[in-house]
């Protein structure tokens, strides 16, 4: 059993930047493929970013060169660089992880595991 935590959250103002942080515990997280995703008040959660076990990304086009995914397999951690955050980027944002580390997708289906979520808030 995985288990994963977000943190790094919180208000900043357009144009800020944050970097989100999302921490496996359980085991390690050899062989899986994280994902992003946010949800806003009133609308459904969507993919934001996700990185596949072998490095390939894959960004929603709202967050495309403005944010970046990464991840330190050594400690366990997935990263979200969050530049030039716009209000509309305000969300809670979830990191998920798929086991098989070959459905790693912007489907929320492929993923066998999810954070509890760390709120993002950005003031105009």
């Amino acid at each position: 059993q995985v288990q994963l935590k977000e943190s790094g959250g919180g208000l900043v103002q357009a144009g800020d930047s944050l970097k989100l942080s999302c921490a496996a515990s359980g085991r390690t997280f050899s062989g899986y493929g994280m994902g992003w995703f946010r949800q806003a008040p009133g609308k459904e959660r969507e993919s934001v970013a996700t990185i596949r076990w072998g490095g390939t990304t894959y960004y929603s086009d709202s967050v495309k060169g403005r944010f970046t995914i990464s991840r330190d397999t050594a400690k366990n951690i997935v990263y979200l660089q969050m530049n030039s955050l716009k209000p509309e980027d305000t969300a809670v944002y979830y990191c998920a992880a798929d086991a098989t580390g070959w459905r790693t997708s912007s489907d929320e289906r492929s993923y066998d595991y999810w954070g509890q979520g760390t709120q993002v808030t950005v003031s105009s």
